[in-house]
């Protein structure tokens, strides 16, 4: 009897030492904080209104970019006539528009990871609408040169519009809606083309840069829509704006942000260019400065090269254009576009779009690192092409083509760009990449305008060679960015 009554006081501590441990871990539980970071809210929040005024706004940032260097393609022969102007001088403007926005988007891409995307791109809209008015007024080539080039400085702030969209985009969605973009280059290249053909014949060069400029009035006043990247302000310290954004988001697009707090790290360390030559990244940084520098040098290769066949009629290599003398034995080529060239352009132009499909389906299915891959292959072998005698339809084939494999090699690398760095180096990972590929836009001119006056086939040539040695390249990137979730940071 007395070992029973010892038996029961033991059973009974041994269950209520178990039944406090239960009621303390479900405490725990209980009290426990639930947390989110802005992947998980970007991710339930979902794609909605939101991202449509986002990609009709920012996407337009586009329409802005290629007016003003479609403008270079098209003003080109008027400028050569009214200053007497070689070769070498056109295609000293576009150097100098490049020179401008390579060495600006290296500060513009440090400037957005410190102080914030939206600031940098609405600024250099400013910028540029305001130097882009004064070429109209240009009184000198000198003034021209010089103005262009402040340009270029406006122009460099752009490709920040592209990462702020990126940021607030949920993973599934970029590979589809960041292809897109190309819609809105392809509607700022015809404008400027249809307006020189409405505008140049009666009106002259300085109303088509005058008109041109439209679309950046109205862009800046659209801007007040978008927020700044709630990436950005989580990592640098601004959470509660960043909440804001977030829940703004949310109601527009009828969703709800996940239950609990938003946590994420604060980074002092943002924007360093040396962090883009760590061991983690020096691979990749290497082979996409080099990859950009390909994009744009093939790509505004084609664009200067189309119109200085058409100009120069150089359909098969053997005319070189009426040569004209000036007052002071200045030789240039005195040929305005007629209407014929005008629709050249028009239809080559079209081609920015033509593979857009294709490479939506490429980079969803192949990967990113594959489709340019392919791509930049494609489009070395077609440069060659451009090599064979052909009529006037054959030519514009041709050049349709290439326009859509340049357009195409230039959004797989602006996509794979934006992905592959963290949010602590991304602004200044795209930055560097501007600046390697305005060396490719500042190196093209020569080649396309300059040396296609003494030669087609060795004008050509060197595009293909430069996007071989880039498909090979490509092949060796360390990262595959396809359904991978945004880096906070490194």
């Amino acid at each position: 009897m007395n070992t029973t009554m010892k038996r029961k006081p033991m059973i009974n501590t041994i269950y209520l030492e178990e039944l406090n441990q239960e009621t303390n871990e479900s405490h725990t539980e209980a009290t426990e904080e639930k947390t989110y970071t802005v992947e998980d809210a970007v991710e339930t929040i979902g794609f909605g209104r939101f991202h449509i005024l986002l990609f009709f706004i920012m996407g337009s940032t586009s329409i802005v970019e290629a007016t003003e260097i479609m403008l270079l393609a098209v003003v080109s022969p008027a400028i050569r006539c009214e200053w007497r102007l070689e070769d070498w001088q056109v295609a000293f403007v576009t150097t100098m528009v490049f020179l401008g926005f390579m060495v600006c988007s290296l500060f513009s891409g440090y400037l957005a990871d410190k102080y914030g995307r939206w600031k940098v791109v609405f600024g250099c809209f400013v910028w540029g609408l305001y130097f882009s008015l004064l070429t109209s007024f240009a009184p000198t080539y000198g003034w021209f040169v010089f103005l262009r080039a402040m340009v270029g400085v406006g122009v460099s702030g752009h490709s920040q519009g592209f990462v702020l969209k990126t940021e607030f985009l949920p993973k599934k969605y970029r590979g589809f809606m960041l292809p897109l973009a190309s819609f809105f280059w392809l509607i700022g290249s015809l404008m400027v083309i249809v307006l020189g053909l409405a505008v140049v014949p009666t009106y002259g060069w300085r109303w088509l840069i005058r008109i041109s400029t439209i679309p950046s009035i109205v862009l800046i006043v659209l801007f007040k829509f978008i927020p700044e990247s709630a990436r950005y302000n989580v990592s640098s310290g601004n959470t509660t704006v960043a909440i804001e954004t977030l829940q703004k988001i949310a109601k527009m697009n009828r969703a709800c942000l996940p239950e609990g707090r938003l946590v994420e790290s604060i980074v002092e360390r943002r924007g360093y260019f040396l962090d883009l030559l760590t061991p983690s990244y020096r691979r990749t940084s290497l082979i996409l400065w080099y990859s950009w520098f390909v994009a744009s040098f093939s790509y505004y290769g084609i664009i200067l090269a189309s119109s200085e066949l058409l100009e120069r009629n150089l359909v098969c290599g053997t005319q070189a254009g009426i040569k004209t003398n000036g007052a002071d034995g200045a030789p240039c080529y005195c040929s305005s576009f007629g209407p014929s060239d005008y629709h050249t352009m028009l239809i080559s132009t079209l081609g920015e779009i033509a593979f857009v499909p294709l490479n939506i389906a490429t980079l969803n299915f192949l990967g990113r690192r594959l489709s340019l891959t392919i791509s930049t292959l494609v489009t070395g072998i077609f440069f060659l092409l451009l090599n064979i005698c052909t009529t006037s339809f054959g030519l514009t084939v041709l050049l349709f083509i290439l326009r859509a494999l340049a357009s195409t090699n230039f959004n797989t690398v602006y996509i794979y760009t934006a992905e592959v760095y963290p949010t602590t180096m991304r602004s200044v990972g795209m930055g560097f990449c501007n600046s390697a590929s305005r060396i490719g836009g500042m190196t093209a001119p020569f080649i396309a305008q300059v040396l296609m006056s003494k030669s087609v086939a060795s004008a050509l040539c060197p595009f293909s060679v430069a996007c071989f040695i880039c498909a090979v390249a490509v092949w060796f990137l360390p990262i595959e960015t396809t359904g991978r979730a945004l880096q906070q940071e490194k």
